[in-house]
Parts: structure tokens; C-alpha cells; sequence
């Protein structure tokens, strides 16, 4: 009898554990799934800039810094991997493109061009695409996260060697504040 209940309580523990990997197993894999759906958002910002810079650029010759910055961003963006280098170049990107938008006020022929209005479109749709991507993924880390934390799962994390991820954060003071555009600049 006594013979059963060991074996019982050891099936039990089996299926617990197996319960708990598996559980992991598919938060990590949300984790994942959220993170590439923020790096699609992300890659199809940077394959709309070019030609929105384009666009743009004959109306703003004095806007050269911005747009090399933006360059240079997108051609750094090919070469990152890590969730914190990434978001980092998605701030440094996001303020570049406000500063844009905002100095577009002053050129009333840029507002009427239809290029330019498709392309704004474009690019605030897929802020708010990228926005809600972010807040996803967050959320997603928290939960896998948490998962990594409280026991018995805890427990399985350790001996499966579950590591917790980043979230995607700002980085900086900086990159929280309101963009300042200086209008004095004229060509």
C-alpha cells in the first residue's frame, strides 16, 4: 500500500513539474512573439523613412543634421540585437521624427504636399502600432517575468535555467521630455 502511495505522489510531482516547464516553456515563447511583433513595427518605421525623408528634404535644407541622424539610426538599427539598444535607437528615432514633424508646421507647401500626407499617415499609424506593440510586450515580460519569481515555478526556472528579459523602457530623462523645435533656424 504504502508502495502506491509513493508511486502516486511521484507521478503526481512528475506531472507538476512537467505542468510548470510547460507553462514557462510557452510564457517564454509569448515573450518572443511580442518582441518580433515590435521589431516588424519597429522595420517598417525604418522602411517608411526613407522615403519620408526624401520627401522632405526639399522643403528643410536646414534640417541636414536631422536627417543624417536618421541615417545613421536606421543603419544602426540592421546592426542591433539586445532589447535595451533597440529601444534606445527607437527613442533617438521617435525624437528625430517629432522634431521633423514639428518644423513641418512651417512650411505650408510640405503640409499640401500629398506624398508628405500619405507618409505622416503611414508613419503615426505605425507609431501607434509600435506603441501598442510596446505596451504588449511588456506586459508579456511582466507575466514571464513574474512567472520566473514566484514558486513552485521558480523552482523549474532555476533548474531549467529560465532567465528573465528586459523590458522595453526609455532610457534617459531626456527622451521623456516634450521635443524643444528652435524655428530660428532658416536657411
Amino acid at each position: 500500500m504504502i508502495g502506491w502511495i509513493i508511486l502516486a505522489v511521484v507521478i503526481l510531482l512528475v506531472i507538476v513539474v512537467i505542468g510548470l516547464y510547460n507553462s514557462l516553456v510557452q510564457a517564454r515563447i509569448k515573450v518572443d512573439n511580442a518582441w518580433s511583433q515590435i521589431d516588424v513595427q519597429l522595420q517598417r518605421r525604418f522602411d517608411l523613412i526613407p522615403n519620408f525623408v526624401e520627401t522632405v528634404k526639399g522643403y528643410m535644407q536646414h534640417e541636414s543634421e536631422t536627417f543624417e541622424k536618421i541615417t545613421k539610426l536606421r543603419t544602426s538599427w540592421a546592426n542591433t540585437q539586445s532589447v535595451s539598444e533597440k529601444a534606445k535607437l527607437d527613442n533617438e528615432l521617435s525624437n528625430s521624427l517629432k522634431t521633423i514633424m514639428a518644423v513641418s508646421e512651417n512650411y505650408p507647401d510640405l503640409k499640401a504636399n500629398q506624398n508628405f500626407s500619405e507618409l505622416s499617415e503611414e508613419l503615426r499609424n505605425t507609431e501607434n502600432k509600435i506603441s501598442f506593440s510596446r505596451q504588449f510586450y511588456n506586459d508579456t515580460v511582466t507575466m514571464y517575468n513574474t512567472k520566473l519569481q514566484v514558486v513552485p515555478s521558480n523552482i523549474i526556472a532555476g533548474m531549467f535555467h529560465f532567465t528573465p528579459r528586459e523590458l522595453f523602457k526609455t532610457e534617459s530623462e531626456e527622451a521623456r521630455k516634450n521635443v524643444k523645435v528652435d524655428f530660428g533656424k532658416n536657411a
